[in-house]
């Protein structure tokens, strides 16, 4: 078994990476999926979030209204930091869950956006990080998810920079030019994790 981390700055497109790299037989945790997993309503977690920030953070259908409480947590460092006490022990629990039912051959990668900010690189055997020019990021970000300039930059800021993500990388695919060299970069990064796994 070959545990992988990946990671990427927004509008790097790390998604698109990740999607790949499920095609080609890797084992997926994801763990922005997982974090919404983990809050539906019903569950351990749901209850602590509402307990913690009230009925307010509530869709009228019970689940959460996750632009609200971004705006209650955004800028906010305690109130960030309550919502992550709750739902970041879920996570790593359902991580390590799903890691333990995976085959014994398997490549798990873990697609984790803040993996540098939560200083999580040591717990993977190989960091892969999905790099794009900050440009190319703000272009894609105002392009393709409908944000405003202004709303990209604020969001690639809260982030770590390329610099600090390079720093943790093992393989780094450049994700600056087309489809077909995204891909083919993936299928060597795929094909060099392999080789780890078996070496």
């Amino acid at each position: 078994m070959l545990s992988v981390g990946l990671t990427g700055g927004i509008g790097a497109g790390k998604s698109e990476v990740s999607r790949l790299l499920d095609k080609l037989g890797a084992v997926i945790v994801d763990a922005d999926r997982i974090a919404r997993e983990v809050v539906e309503p019903g569950t351990p977690g749901h209850a602590a979030v509402v307990a913690e920030f009230g009925d307010e953070v509530l869709l009228p259908d019970g689940h959460l209204d996750r632009p609200a409480l971004g705006r209650i947590v955004f800028g906010d460092p305690q109130r960030l930091a309550a919502l992550n006490a709750i739902v970041h022990p879920l996570v790593g629990a359902r991580s390590a869950e799903l890691q333990e039912a995976a085959p014994e051959d398997a490549v798990i990668v873990h697609d984790v956006p803040l993996l540098v900010e939560n200083g999580l690189a040591p717990l993977y055997d190989a960091v892969v990080v999905v790099d794009a020019a900050d440009e190319t990021r703000l272009e894609r970000l105002v392009r393709t998810r409908g944000m405003s300039e202004d709303e990209a930059r604020s969001r690639m800021a809260a982030q770590a920079d390329r610099a600090q993500r390079l720093a943790v990388a093992d393989f780094v695919i450049d994700n600056n030019g087309p489809l077909a060299e995204l891909e083919a970069q993936v299928h060597d990064v795929w094909r060099r994790l392999l080789d780890r796994r078996t070496g």
